[in-house]
């Protein structure tokens, strides 16, 4: 009798940190939050960004730092084979109100991204992850209620529910989106991060975040 194996061929990791922050950090960073200067985002009106910062320069930005690290360490080692030195580039928060949305949209100049969950979000703003639109070969797709969707032939894939204080990981150029929230506020962190070089047998790129340019 045959033997049959299924490979996951190139697969593209991401990673759920759960209680990453203890509650009393959820609770103080909340309140810390609340009180930032916001702008609107540019095409939902009911989200409201924070500037982007230097995490070593913002209250509560800076406590994540040494938290965050270790799981950056290992989620980059998990894409480029290697324990880098990881910073992370920027920082800012995501305040969400009833009505509100976030277009589908990638992360640029950085190599991964996170997300820290602050607050419950309703089930219909739980974050979305879309597989790369466009391509150059023709597409064609089974896409009907006989169709059972899965890994290797989904388009799109929900997170799971998150609490507050978890944390997801992810390549940065994975396009997601947050659908219409039909719940309460909803508070995310998100960040983006950068290795301190890449080295491509011997073409070796060095990448500066705001905190080593300052240094400098």
């Amino acid at each position: 009798m045959s033997n049959i194996e299924i490979k996951a061929l190139f697969p593209m990791p991401f990673v759920i940190v759960r209680g990453l922050l203890s509650p009393a950090l959820v609770q103080s960073s909340i309140e810390s939050i609340c009180e930032a200067t916001t702008g609107a985002n540019f095409k939902s009106s009911l989200l409201h960004h924070t500037e982007i910062f230097d995490p070593s320069s913002q209250q509560p930005y800076c406590q994540f730092d040494e938290i965050i690290m270790p799981r950056l360490m290992d989620f980059g080692a998990l894409l480029f084979g290697e324990a880098l030195n990881w910073s992370i580039k920027e920082i800012w928060t995501n305040l969400m109100e009833p009505g509100g949305y976030q277009a589908i949209h990638n992360h640029s100049n950085s190599f991964i991204s996170g997300i820290i969950y602050l607050t419950e979000s309703h089930p219909s703003s739980r974050t979305v992850f879309h597989r790369s639109i466009g391509g150059r070969e023709f597409i064609f797709s089974n896409d009907n209620p006989n169709a059972e969707m899965g890994a290797f032939n989904g388009n799109k894939w929900v997170a799971p529910e998150m609490k507050p204080g978890d944390m997801v990981l992810f390549p940065s150029y994975l396009l997601h989106e947050v659908p219409q929230n039909q719940g309460q506020r909803r508070i995310t962190i998100a960040f983006n991060a950068i290795p301190e070089r890449l080295d491509s047998w011997g073409y070796a790129v060095s990448f500066n975040s705001y905190r080593s340019g300052q240094d400098q």
